[in-house]
């Protein structure tokens, strides 16, 4: 039976530094690495990412329905291939994003969320998820003082960044197993390290 790569995710509210670590990894594990994003990560679900962060009048099913259309496309064109391959592949956010943001953020049935992921992953799941921990009030800070373009996500208010925080750590506790919560008030550096401590741990 030939093996699978190691699929891993990277989880946290705006600000937490999910695609910093997320690049820091793939580099510290080599050419081979796929790193990826969602939504987005093939052309068509980057187009679909455009269309999702367009409108401040987007509602949350129709945020839903676009995420797991991206997602689909993504796990067959780049993520299953490159798993089948014995690749390991990075994804900055996957189906727990989903959890946080539509589900607690936007107040969808949870149960229908995990259907749908299951149905638009073909019940493919992390290995490994890093879900950086960060309080709102520093994410939003952070953002702000960024010399990056924000996006309608990064503006939103603290209420809902805290909505989405609640949602990622009622994730960790269900999912002990494959999640791994980080402290992101710590150094990027210190971030790092605990990270690759964990993945070592996994790999070993």
């Amino acid at each position: 039976m030939a093996r699978r790569g190691i699929f891993i995710s990277f989880e946290g509210i705006e600000g937490a530094g999910k695609s910093t670590q997320s690049e820091r990894l793939a580099t510290a594990l080599g050419p081979d690495v796929v790193l990826t994003r969602e939504p987005g990560g093939t052309p068509i679900s980057e187009r679909i990412r455009d269309i999702f962060l367009a409108s401040d009048d987007i509602t949350p099913m129709t945020e839903l329905l676009l995420i797991a259309a991206a997602r689909t496309q993504h796990v067959d064109e780049r993520i299953r291939p490159a798993l089948d391959a014995n690749r390991t592949v990075i994804c900055d956010r996957f189906i727990d994003a989903t959890v946080a943001y539509q589900g607690y953020r936007g107040g969808i049935d949870l149960s229908f969320i995990h259907q749908l992921n299951h149905i638009a992953t073909g019940g493919l799941t992390p290995d490994i998820t890093f879900i950086l921990d960060l309080p709102p009030e520093i994410g939003t800070s952070r953002q702000q003082h960024a010399e990056i373009a924000r996006d309608r996500l990064d503006k939103e208010s603290l209420a809902s960044h805290r909505k989405v925080r609640t949602g990622y750590l009622s994730v960790a506790k269900a999912n002990p197993h494959r999640i791994k919560l980080i402290d992101a008030t710590q150094s990027p550096d210190a971030i790092h390290a605990e990270v690759l401590a964990e993945y070592e741990d996994y790999t070993w």
